[in-house]
């Protein structure tokens, strides 16, 4: 077992849900703390509500940095419309989680992998920042010396998780379109995500 599944599931059990939906997680078996004894959960307040939701949020999508969802809440709070749907929309347009979504990778971690290693193309150019916004009509490829490779094929063939509609996916040429920005009623979270707290967060 890596460092990042231990750290990953040790999320899951900190924030005392399955935050990916993941068939090993330990939350399916212990749902109380990490530790050896455990932790008792106390009432938490509205602050700590508010943190939580931040970080379900902040890990879902791979452990974004402090500074970088932050900036991400600032830069949604300028566009147009529900600041919590802005966020969660910029969050889905991240390359990583396009990667993510269309199923090319088995976990938001192993999708972050293949872009900072070069596996992933946008519109035929080679895009290796995670962070990279995707837009509307883009079309995501993988590589094609990673068309074969085994965990990519396991990672297709899973069905632990469904390609959502806001996406048009060919498995077989490892491709895929990103038709249109979804909206949080969209987006398959395996759990209730709760940005307008997160928004209540930062505007304390």
């Amino acid at each position: 077992m890596t460092k990042r599944v231990q750290a990953k599931y040790k999320v899951d059990r900190r924030l005392g849900v399955n935050l990916w939906g993941r068939a090993k997680s330990p939350v399916n078996r212990r749902e109380y703390g990490p530790g050896q004894h455990g932790t008792h959960r106390k009432k938490p307040t509205d602050y700590g509500v508010q943190l939580a939701a931040k970080q379900k949020l902040r890990f879902y999508y791979g452990n974004i940095g402090e500074r970088q969802f932050r900036n991400l809440y600032q830069e949604a709070s300028r566009l147009r419309g529900d600041t919590s749907e802005n966020i969660v929309s910029l969050l889905e347009r991240r390359l990583d989680a396009v990667v993510y979504r269309m199923k090319f990778a088995v976990t938001v971690f192993a999708a972050r992998q293949l872009v900072n290693h070069g596996h992933v193309f946008v519109n035929g150019k080679r895009v290796n920042t995670c962070s990279y916004r995707v837009k509307e009509g883009d079309t995501i490829e993988i590589a094609p010396t990673m068309k074969e490779n085994a965990i990519l094929l396991l990672a297709l063939e899973s069905n632990e998780r469904d390609i959502p509609d806001y996406m048009e996916v060919t498995p077989k040429e490892c491709k895929g379109v990103f038709t249109r920005v979804p909206k949080l009623m969209d987006i398959p979270y395996p759990i209730v995500m709760e940005p307008n707290l997160v928004v209540e967060f930062y505007s304390r």
